[in-house]
């Protein structure tokens, strides 16, 4: 497997002379030229595995994106419309990127714009953007969603999760910390009754952090690791993407520490999740062939 990812990605930029560093704005998206110059690197560079299992090809494009600068809130535009971005990722959209990339790749015939519909599909309700409280904002919420859409599959109750219950209130009672809800009550209110919808479900499970070792031969590389967390009013706090590695399991994502970038996680899983405080165990989803 290529480790290389950002550096051959910026070899790759070199060799093509496309250095666009203005946003456009397309009809239905937000998106700069690079985020195509890169897209179609990737395109070449995933060629050869084009025969890869889902699980695999999962890998294949996250270590594509090794050391890809970790940069937060790059969806806080206004009109609410699609955001592409594969030039710098929160742990968010690099899952969300890597998931639609890797959907792209396996539905045949693969280009920038099928790229965007997936992705689209894969952050809204019903794929269907029709303003910010229609982004699926919860991961909980998320993982419901796209479930229901046949895109991906919960599988921490089978792998010996525990239920969850959850109360959210986070984003209802933080609006200063979102642009898009701060001095907007209708959007606040929107958001609280989601809060609440959610919460009412009684779909959820995770794994206690305490378990998760005896439990990890239930995880497989390229299943989204999703973080619960201990914060009140919150669901998770971060994801990423499970990777064994040598016999150990751990996981790639979008790192906030010093690295600042997408990295292997040199800690295996369980010692990552218990050195955070606020982690309270794990959840596992699958993407579907």
């Amino acid at each position: 497997m290529a480790r290389n990812g950002y550096h051959n990605l910026l070899a790759c930029l070199s060799f093509l002379f496309l250095f666009f560093t203005g946003e456009l704005k397309a009809t239905d998206f937000y998106y700069c030229e690079e985020d195509r110059v890169i897209f179609a690197c990737y395109l070449s560079a995933m060629k050869p595995n084009a025969g890869l299992s889902a699980q695999e090809l999962i890998i294949e494009t996250a270590l594509f994106f090794l050391h890809t600068p970790y940069v937060g809130a790059t969806l806080e535009k206004e009109p609410e419309e699609l955001t592409v971005n594969l030039r710098e990722m929160d742990c968010t959209t690099f899952v969300e990127n890597v998931i639609s990339l890797t959907k792209t790749i396996r539905d045949g015939e693969p280009s920038f714009e099928k790229f965007c519909r997936n992705l689209q599909q894969l952050r809204y309700r019903k794929g269907k953007i029709t303003g910010y409280t229609a982004r699926l904002h919860y991961t909980t919420d998320w993982i419901y969603e796209n479930e229901r859409k046949g895109l991906i599959r919960d599988i921490t109750k089978e792998a010996g999760g525990k239920p969850l219950p959850l109360n959210l209130s986070f984003m209802s009672e933080h609006p200063e910390s979102y642009g898009q809800l701060k001095d907007n009550a209708g959007r606040i209110a929107e958001i609280r009754e989601k809060e609440k919808e959610i919460s009412a479900r009684s779909c959820y499970y995770y794994i206690p952090k305490t378990e998760i070792d005896s439990l990890a031969h239930n995880i497989m590389s390229g299943d989204m690791i999703g973080f619960v967390t201990t914060i009140d009013g919150l669901d998770l706090s971060h994801v990423g993407i499970a990777y064994r590695e040598n016999g150990k399991l751990t996981f790639i994502h979008a790192s906030t520490s010093a690295a600042k970038s997408v990295i292997i996680n040199e800690e295996p899983l369980s010692a990552y999740v218990k050195r955070i405080k606020t982690n309270r165990g794990i959840m596992i989803v699958r993407l579907l062939p």
